[in-house]
C-alpha cells in the first residue's frame, strides 16, 4: 500500500473502533442510557473521520458546478440518513463505502504497478568512454548516434546499439516477457532495457535515446490509456446521464408519494420521514461506482497482464477488436518463418558434396544475398577470397566466378538455360541451387527458411482460440507456400503475392470476415497492418514502421503469444460483461425494493458497496494471464 491507501485504512479503523460501541449502545444491545445529542455528537466522530474527504469532494463538486457524482449521492444519501435519526445507518454507509474505495484503489494501484514497473527499464545514466579511456557518466539525451558506450555487468543497456567489444548474458524479460537469459557477442544487437548480466560490453549506438527501444515502449504504454474502448465510452456516457436521472428520481420518491398522500387526506404520520429514507436508500444503492471503476480497472488489468508478457497492446479499443478476430493472415518470412535461409540438402553428380559446397560458397563469398550467407554458413570456414575471380552476378538467375583456375556457375534453372547446360530438376521444396564446374553439371544444393520453432504450436493455439481462418500471404512461389501452410497447419494460402497484391488480398478477406487481424514484421507489410482491424507486429522491436502501423506489437518474435493476446482481450471483455450485467442487474433489483419500501440501509450498503468490491475483484483477473 501506498502513503494514501495506508492512511485511509487508518482512518477506517479508527472509525470502526469508535461506531462499533456506540451503535451497540445505539440498538440497546449494551445497557448504557444516553441522551439523542450525545449519541447524535458520538456518531458525528467516526462520520467525520472516515468521511470528511467525501463530504469535502461533494462541497467542491457543487461549487464547480460537477454535482451529479459518487460523492454527492454518498454525501447526500448519509447527511439525510443521520438527519432523519437514523445516525448508525449513515455512519455504517460511510464507513463501508470507504471500504469499498480502499479496495477499489488497491486494485488500481496493482494494475498500475504492472505497467509502471516498465517505467524501471527508462535508463538514469550511460557510461561514455572518454579520449583518455576513462568512463564518464552522462544523461542519455546526451549521448549521439555512433558513440560508443560502456554496459557494465549489473547495468541497463541505455540505448540501442551493435556490440563492437565484449560478451555476456542479457536479461529481456522487462521487454519481451521471456525470462531466459539470451547471449550477445561482437556484431550482435542489444535493445534498450535489457540488463547485462555479466560481461563488460562496448556498443555502437544505433539511435538516439529517444528513439531507442525502451522510450518507444514506453511511451506506447503510456498513451494506452487515451485510446478507450466502446465499452468504456458507453459507460462514461451511461455514468453522466444515470447520476442525474436517479438523482431526480430520489427527489421525487422523496416529494411526489407524500404530496398525493397529503391531497388524498391520508394520515401524514410518519409519512415524510418514510418517503425521504425511502429516497436516500435509493440514492445509496443507486451509486454507479461498481461500473464506473469496474470497467476502466478490467481493460487497465487487461493491458498489464498483456505488457507483462511482452504483449504491447496500445489501448484498450485495440483489446476489444481484438477478443472478436475470427480470421488472422500472416506474412511468411520472419512472422512464420525465420527468415534465416540454411542449406538443407546437397545433391552432388560429378563431385563429393564437400567439394560441391566449397565451390559454390567461394563463387558467392563476395555476395550478401541471404542465400550467399546460408551457403558460406553450411560451408563453415572462413573463404579464401585470393582463390576466386571473375565475379559477375546476374540479376535473377545466379552467380559466375572462376574458382582455383575452374569456372564454376551457382543459380537457377534460368541460368543453367542460359550457359546451356544440362540440369537435374530436383523434387524437394525450397530454393533449389544448381552448381556446373567447366560447363558440366555438378549437382544442385537445396536451400530452406526455417520455421521458427513454435509455429505449429501457434496455429494450434489459434485454432483452440476458435479462429475459423487462417491464411498465408507471401511473395514466395507457390510449391514453397504450400509446404509451409501444409507443415505448420493454416487453412489457406496466396502465393507470389507483390506488396499491393498483399493489400489487394486483405481487403478481399475482409469482405469475408467478421474480424480480421494480420500478422507481418512491421516494415514491408506497413501498408497492410494498417488496413487490417488488427494489424500485429512480431519481433519489432527498434522497427518505427512496426510501432506506427500496428496496433499490437509482440516484443519477441513468438508466434504463440498471438492467441495469448487474443485469450487475455476475450477473458477481458467478458470480465467487462460481467461486471456490467451484474452491477446494474443487482442495482435495478434493490432499486425497486427500495421505492416500495422493503430495502433498508443495510440493503443499500450490500448493493453499492458490497458489488462494487465483487466486481473490482473480479476485474483484477484481468492482470492474471495463463499460458495458451
Amino acid at each position: 500500500m501506498n502513503k494514501k491507501q495506508k492512511t485511509l485504512l487508518l482512518r477506517i479503523i479508527v472509525a470502526a473502533v469508535l461506531f462499533v460501541p456506540v451503535y451497540l449502545i445505539s440498538e440497546g444491545i449494551v445497557d448504557v442510557r444516553l441522551p439523542r445529542w450525545v449519541l447524535f455528537a458520538l456518531f458525528l466522530v467516526p462520520y467525520l473521520t472516515v468521511g470528511y474527504d467525501i463530504l469535502r469532494k461533494a462541497a467542491l463538486g457543487v461549487k464547480n458546478k460537477k454535482v451529479f457524482d459518487e460523492c454527492f449521492l454518498m454525501t447526500v444519501a448519509t447527511v439525510g440518513a443521520i438527519a432523519l435519526g437514523e445516525y448508525g445507518e449513515g455512519v455504517a454507509v460511510m464507513l463501508l463505502y470507504q471500504i469499498g474505495e480502499l479496495f477499489q484503489s488497491v486494485a488500481v494501484g496493482k494494475s498500475r504497478r504492472s505497467i509502471s514497473a516498465l517505467m524501471d527499464i527508462r535508463p538514469d545514466y550511460a557510461n561514455r568512454e572518454a579520449d583518455d579511456g576513462s568512463l564518464e557518466k552522462v544523461d542519455p539525451d546526451e549521448v549521439e548516434v555512433g558513440t560508443v558506450i560502456v554496459v557494465q555487468p549489473g547495468e541497463r543497456v541505455p540505448i540501442d546499439g551493435i556490440v563492437v567489444e565484449g560478451s555476456s548474458a542479457l536479461d529481456t524479460a522487462a521487454l519481451t516477457g521471456e525470462s531466459r537469459p539470451s547471449a550477445v557477442g561482437v556484431d550482435d544487437t542489444v535493445l534498450s532495457g535489457s540488463i547485462n548480466l555479466s560481461g563488460v560490453l562496448k556498443v555502437r549506438t544505433t539511435a538516439a535515446f529517444e528513439e531507442s527501444t525502451a522510450s518507444k515502449i514506453l511511451d506506447l504504454v503510456e498513451n494506452a490509456a487515451a485510446r478507450k474502448s466502446k465499452s468504456e465510452t458507453f459507460i462514461s456516457k451511461f455514468a453522466r446521464i444515470y447520476t442525474p436521472i436517479v438523482c431526480y428520481g430520489a427527489l421525487a420518491l422523496a416529494v411526489l408519494p407524500p404530496l398525493v398522500l397529503l391531497i388524498t387526506g391520508a394520515d401524514m404520520t410518519g409519512v415524510w420521514r418514510d418517503w425521504l429514507l425511502r429516497a436516500c436508500t435509493f440514492l445509496v444503492i443507486s451509486c454507479p461506482c461498481a461500473v464506473v471503476i469496474s470497467v476502466p480497472l478490467s481493460f487497465f488489468g487487461g493491458l498489464g497482464g498483456a505488457s507483462s508478457r511482452g504483449i504491447l497492446i496500445k489501448g484498450s479499443n485495440y483489446l476489444e477488436t481484438l477478443a472478436g478476430i475470427t480470421t488472422v493472415a500472416f506474412d511468411k518470412t520472419g512472422t512464420i518463418t525465420k527468415g534465416n535461409f540454411e542449406v538443407t540438402a546437397v545433391h552432388q553428380n560429378t563431385m563429393d558434396e564437400a567439394e560441391l559446397l566449397e565451390l559454390s560458397a567461394l563463387a558467392e563469398c563476395h555476395s550478401s544475398h541471404p542465400i550467399s550467407l546460408s551457403l558460406l554458413r553450411a560451408y563453415g570456414k572462413a573463404p579464401d577470397r585470393s582463390r576466386v575471380t571473375d565475379v559477375e552476378e546476374i540479376s535473377g538467375h545466379g552467380v559466375t566466378a572462376t574458382v582455383d583456375g575452374r569456372s564454376v556457375a551457382v543459380g537457377n534453372d534460368r541460368l543453367m538455360n542460359r550457359l546451356g547446360v544440362a540440369f537435374n530438376p530436383c523434387p524437394h521444396v525450397g530454393t533449389i541451387l544448381h552448381v556446373a564446374v567447366d560447363g558440366t553439371y555438378a549437382g544442385h544444393i537445396v536451400i530452406r527458411d526455417q520455421l521458427k520453432d513454435h509455429a505449429r504450436e501457434a496455429m494450434a493455439a489459434l485454432q483452440r482460440m476458435g479462429v475459423k481462418r487462417t491464411v498465408m500471404l507471401t511473395g514466395d512461389r507457390r510449391e514453397v507456400a504450400a509446404d509451409v501452410a501444409k507443415e505448420v497447419g493454416i487453412t489457406d494460402y496466396r502465393a507470389e503475392l507483390l506488396p499491393q497484391d498483399k493489400v489487394a488480398a486483405v481487403e478481399e478477406l475482409l469482405r469475408d470476415a467478421k474480424g480480421l487481424a494480420f500478422v507481418g514484421d512491421g516494415i514491408n507489410d506497413a501498408p497492410v497492418l494498417s488496413r487490417a482491424d488488427i494489424g500485429i507486429a512480431m519481433g519489432a522491436l527498434g522497427s518505427d514502421a512496426a510501432i506506427e502501423a500496428a496496433d499490437v506489437v509482440l516484443m519477441d518474435d513468438d508466434p504463440v503469444k498471438i492467441a495469448q493476446a487474443m485469450g487475455i482481450s476475450r477473458k477481458c471483455i467478458r470480465i467487462v460483461k460481467e461486471n456490467i450485467v451484474f452491477a446494474l442487474g443487482v442495482k435495478a433489483v434493490c432499486l425497486i425494493l427500495s421505492a416500495l419500501g422493503l430495502a433498508n440501509m443495510w440493503l443499500a450498503i450490500g448493493a453499492d458497496v458490497g458489488v462494487m468490491i465483487l466486481a473490482v475483484l473480479n476485474a483484477i483477473r484481468c492482470l492474471f494471464v495463463k499460458n495458451i
